[in-house]
């Protein structure tokens, strides 16, 4: 994959569109540091790796373990549904085949479901209480 759509450029594009939307966005950019540039390198050579490109970025950082890497985070439904909106438009801007796009979609899909570590709050009522004895 990572060959078909044009090797370490697309994925830099690809990243670039997509922050340009976080750095606007007023529940995902308090989550992010200030300057937003080794955020753009760390995605971006993660997913040309992830994609079937050269691995550099577990040279420099090490294995992906994306999930212990967003635990500091609070990352509900509704962050991870705002990130894949800036996803998705970034992907969206891109002239890919149908087929790629939706590859990519389904691992974004996956991957941020994965990890959303806030659960939503239970209604009241929701549960039935139990006599004691």
């Amino acid at each position: 994959m990572y060959e078909q759509v044009g090797g370490q450029e697309f994925f830099d594009q690809l990243v670039e569109r997509f922050y340009q939307g976080v750095a606007v966005d007023e529940l995902l950019r308090p989550l992010y540091p200030d300057d937003l540039g080794p955020a753009r390198k760390h995605l971006a050579q993660f997913l040309a790796q992830y994609w079937g490109g050269p691995p550099y970025y577990s040279a420099e950082r090490g294995h992906p373990r994306l999930r212990m890497r967003h635990a500091p985070f609070v990352i509900g439904v509704d962050e991870r549904d705002a990130w894949m909106r800036h996803m998705r438009a970034a992907l969206a801007a891109c002239e890919l085949p149908e087929s790629t796009r939706i590859a990519m979609v389904d691992y974004f899909e996956s991957a941020s479901m994965h990890l959303i570590n806030k659960q939503p709050p239970t209604p009241s009522g929701t549960f039935r209480k139990l006599p004691l004895s």
